[in-house]
């Protein structure tokens, strides 16, 4: 997956962030999305292959793993960088369907328009909505990816040896996760600057309630 059109987003929205959004969006760019294209794609890269049960009955193997791991980390994070940066895209979106408007009214009624939107960057009115609306979306996704983590990884922890009896296993038999000790602190890593960004984009929430409130 090229991932360069996120971080041409991550920027781009920068312009039209607050200080607490610049600091999450520097979290997400260096923490998790470097991170994640540097590191953790390539620890998981074996996952299934050294993935090693003292069985020689066919199939057995995939189904320990199919058990252990239905859903790859490396997979669930991707999907969860995606839906957290989407919502940054509508932020733009909507900046971009002002400057359009502007730029028809100008078109149509010459230089002596009156403006709508002095500056559609400026967070009122509808675009105050979408931001606010954008950062509850982020901390939400998050929240539930670390819950889909803690239900399907006890803990956020992945044991050295786990035993499985599933068929067509002969018995009860010995399975080897690949790296389990660099995996757990991937995996805690991730979750501790996810739990970072929620708490970010709540303060910046309350941040943008309370100095409306305050102009109110």
């Amino acid at each position: 997956m090229n991932w360069g059109a996120f971080e041409g987003l991550l920027r781009s929205v920068n312009v039209y962030s607050t200080a607490f959004g610049r600091i999450w969006l520097s979290l997400v760019f260096i923490f998790r999305l470097l991170v994640y294209l540097v590191a953790a794609e390539k620890v998981w890269s074996d996952d299934h292959k050294d993935f090693d049960c003292n069985t020689l009955q066919p199939g057995c193997t995939n189904v320990c793993f199919d058990h252990f791991f239905p859903v790859s980390h490396i997979r669930l994070w991707a999907l969860q960088l995606i839906l957290v940066t989407c919502p940054s895209l509508l932020v733009l979106m909507h900046v971009a369907y002002r400057e359009a408007k502007e730029e028809r009214l100008r078109e149509i009624q010459g230089d002596n328009y009156r403006r709508i939107y002095p500056n559609p960057g400026k967070k009122r009115g509808g675009l105050w909505w979408t931001y606010l609306l954008s950062l509850i979306f982020k901390a939400s996704v998050d929240v539930v990816f670390l819950y889909i983590f803690f239900h399907l990884y006890r803990n956020y922890t992945l044991p050295r040896v786990v035993k499985c009896e599933l068929p067509p296993c002969p018995n009860v038999v010995d399975c080897f996760i690949a790296r389990p000790t660099e995996k757990n602190i991937f995996t805690l890593f991730m979750v501790v600057t996810t739990c970072v960004c929620v708490v970010l984009n709540l303060i910046e929430a309350t941040y943008l309630i309370g100095k409306r409130c305050h102009e109110c």
